[in-house]
This record gives C-alpha cells, structure tokens and sequence, in this order.
C-alpha cells in the first residue's frame, strides 16, 4: 500500500527496451516515473507514454547541470516541447537553460496539461537562504507549476537551509520539490514529502541511482513502512 509521499523513480539507460523494462520492475512501488531523456542513445517519449500506465515526468538534463546531454539546445529542448505535445504528466526544464528555452516551452504549455517543473541544482554546495529564495521566486516568475531546487549538503546546517525553504514557497502558494544530494542529504531525501515537499526522488536500485545519495525505491518504501508514513 503507498503512503500518502509522492516518490519519483528515476530511470537512466541507453535503450528504449531497458527503460521499459526497468520501469516495469519498480511501476508498482512509485507513483511517478522519471524517463531520463538524456541517458537514452536515441531520445524519443512515445514508446513510453504508449506502454506506461503511470504519471511520466520526461527530463533531459544537459552536461552543464550535471546531465548527460551534450547536443545543442534545440535539438534538447526539441524533445520536451513533443512530450509536452502529447500531455505528459510532467517536464523538467532546467533554470539557467536559455531564456528563448524558457519562453517556447511556455508557448507550448498553453495548449498542453502538462505541468512545468524548473529545477536548479548545485552538485558543490548549498548557499545561502538569500539565493536560494531568490531562485525559487524566479522559477515561479518563469511559469514553473512546480520548483526544483537540489543542491549538495555538507553539514547538517545545509539540510536545514534547504527545508527550512517550504515555509516559503506555502507563502508563495508554490508546489516545491527540496532536498540535498551527498550522504549528509539522505535525511532530507526521506522527510521531505512530511515536510511540505512536493516529492522526492530514488532510483531503482542502488546501481541505477543518477544521483549521489539517491536511495533504492525498495529502501525508501522500507523506510516509510517502518515510520508508519
């Protein structure tokens, strides 16, 4: 039985086949997939939205955000706009991509229900709350349905920063996903969701993880059975 936590697996492969297979094997242990665009060798999202019964999130993260995209920005962002075409439960489009990136995918919005998560994530640190906030109500200045903001804690100090930022967006009325990577961050992986997050994210084991300090679904779920979550 799933707890009331919205988890999203996240899947990474080259091939269309192990991604399907992959979802498969954890669909009955989350309630969001999210089909990593940018680890496949021939990006594409019908096969997925034609086979899975599930909400997709479709992202393709691009080098410089610590993704595994390394084209041009047409042909990333070219992609999304076709997931947010057929209506996907949801795309990922990154806060520092082009303004240009930004202003088609609201275009395309317009005639899609597909809502827009606008994340930013730091794989050195955390700054400080000043920033932190100051990219939160960018995103919801650039159309965002949904904040992202992740970023890398290496004290206690930085996870606290960091949920400390959903008192926050329930002032702004903003639908917020917020949480640490590194080991320090595992903590707020688990207890984001109970405090105000809009969900949190895992991989479907701990192989397949595409970022540091991401839990198994199988774990995550262990974890909130055992918290009565």
């Amino acid at each position: 039985m799933k707890s009331s936590n919205r988890i999203c697996v996240s899947i990474g492969h080259e091939t269309i086949d192990d991604v399907l297979a992959l979802a498969d094997s954890v669909v009955s242990l989350a309630d969001v997939l999210e089909i990593r665009l940018d680890y496949l060798g021939l990006p594409a999202v019908s096969p997925f939205l034609n086979t899975l019964q599930i909400p997709l999130l479709f992202t393709n993260r691009p080098d410089w955000e610590g993704g595994a995209f390394s084209g041009d920005e047409e042909q990333r962002l070219g992609v999304l706009l076709e997931a947010v075409a057929e209506n996907s439960t949801y795309v990922d489009l990154e806060l520092l991509a082009p303004e240009e990136s930004h202003q088609r995918m609201r275009i395309a919005l317009r005639e899609s229900k597909t809502k827009l998560i606008v994340s930013w994530h730091n794989f050195k640190n955390t700054p400080s709350r000043e920033e932190l906030v100051g990219r939160m109500t960018l995103m919801q200045e650039l159309g965002a349905d949904i904040g992202k903001i992740i970023t890398t804690a290496n004290t206690y100090q930085d996870v606290l920063r960091v949920m400390q930022l959903q008192e926050v967006a329930e002032q702004l009325n903003f639908p917020l996903i917020a949480f640490c990577m590194g080991r320090a961050g595992v903590v707020s992986r688990v207890s984001t969701c109970g405090l105000g997050g809009y969900m949190t994210y895992c991989a479907v084991s701990d192989a397949e993880a595409t970022a540091p300090g991401q839990l198994s679904v199988a774990a995550l779920r262990e974890i909130y059975s055992l918290m009565g979550a």
